[in-house]
């Protein structure tokens, strides 16, 4: 039997859909805002696939560290091996670790972000396997499963001897809230090895050309831009160069809205946004995937939640990207948190690429048997 060493980040990504951009330090104003807890049910997701596997024995802290999602489930092999208070810090996840390292799993399957994968490699190191399943807010680590369901088969798929090496990153969260991503390598992990089900880690592409192509893209748009419908722009370089041409500002790493070439609001929370579309007003979403990672939603603007999309539209979300980031990028992905809004995307999407240009690609869509 495969030994799972289980653990959940229960306020990892809290800060996602309130638009702090990242939860660590800011648990307390996540929850102010509003915040609900998003890891639980994510992790929940990937144990439905799993609960009937009879091959899988999983270690676990617990309560809301794991062992209520695995007893809720309905997971039958369950052996708690830590103990955690009502509010779990990193000293916790660590404490966790320590004791699947002792207890010798074969795999650490973990519900967090970035920062959750920093402490898991504290302990750990490379002589444990790990796993995430993403539920952060960014999570620019190459060691996430695409999404819950595809982390599930990840774990049933891969063979222990078979491993890659990964990039943990540590990403500096007051930069980012300030708009200024700062990225370094933290370490390398070893992740189960099943192409095409893990992400990869964030590449940024700064090159002449790239410029060029941004504003050919941006000037498209201006000219294309419909009156009275209010445009939701994603975060990223090239819906900036969107924002400039139409003569307004735009949050770098967050989410802002226009309407007739006039700012309605910059780096808008999901609640915002909603009240903004309750107003009736017609809307589109302008988004850009994650350079190399290609991720669409869920990574960096959970601001624009699942019933945000639900209501805006499939048919109203525009994505855009350079040649050389799509080059870069043979798949889009979508990781909306609602599987099953994530496979009405289909199976491929036209991108806009330049000027008058644009390119279908490929969307990945998990087994979700």
């Amino acid at each position: 039997m495969k030994r799972i060493g289980f653990l959940i980040n229960p306020v990892a990504g809290m800060g996602g859909a309130v638009g702090l951009k990242g939860t660590d330090g800011n648990v307390e104003e996540a929850r102010r805002r509003g915040a609900l807890p998003l890891a639980k049910n994510r992790a929940k997701i990937t144990l439905h696939y799993l609960k009937n596997n009879q091959d899988l024995i999983f270690l676990t802290p617990s309560g809301a560290m794991g062992e209520d999602a695995l007893r809720e489930t309905g997971v039958r092999h369950v052996q708690v091996v830590s103990h955690a208070g009502n509010h779990s810090t990193a000293h916790d996840t660590k404490i966790a670790v320590q004791r699947f390292f002792e207890e010798g799993v074969d795999l650490i399957l973990f519900c967090g972000g970035d920062g959750t994968a920093r402490d898991i490699f504290d302990v750990v190191g490379r002589n444990v396997t790990i796993l995430g399943i993403p539920a952060g807010v960014k999570m620019y680590s190459a060691v996430f499963a695409i999404d819950p369901s595809t982390a599930a088969e990840i774990v049933t798929k891969y063979e222990i001897q078979s491993l890659r090496d990964s990039e943990v990153m540590d990403v500096d969260e007051d930069a980012y809230r300030a708009g200024e991503l700062k990225t370094h390598l933290y370490g390398i992990a070893l992740v189960p090895s099943v192409a095409g089900k893990t992400q990869i880690s964030k590449q940024i592409f700064e090159e002449s050309n790239e410029e060029r192509a941004k504003g050919e893209i941006a000037r498209f748009f201006h000219e294309i831009m419909i009156p009275d419908v209010l445009y939701i722009l994603g975060a990223g370089t090239t819906t900036e160069f969107i924002a400039r041409e139409i003569g307004v500002n735009k949050t770098l790493l967050g989410v802002d809205a226009v309407k007739n070439g006039k700012t309605v609001a910059m780096d808008i929370d999901e609640k915002t946004l909603w009240a903004l579309l309750e107003h009736g007003y017609e809307a589109k979403i302008i988004l850009s995937p994650i350079g190399a990672q290609g991720f669409i939603l869920g990574r960096g603007n959970q601001q624009i939640s699942a019933r945000i999309v639900r209501r805006v539209g499939i048919s109203n979300i525009i994505v855009v990207a350079t040649p050389h980031k799509l080059r870069e990028t043979p798949v889009l992905y979508v990781d909306s948190g609602d599987p099953v809004l994530d496979a009405e995307f289909g199976d491929t999407v036209l991108v806009v690429s330049g000027y008058r240009m644009a390119q279908r690609k490929r969307i990945y869509q998990p087994e979700r048997g």
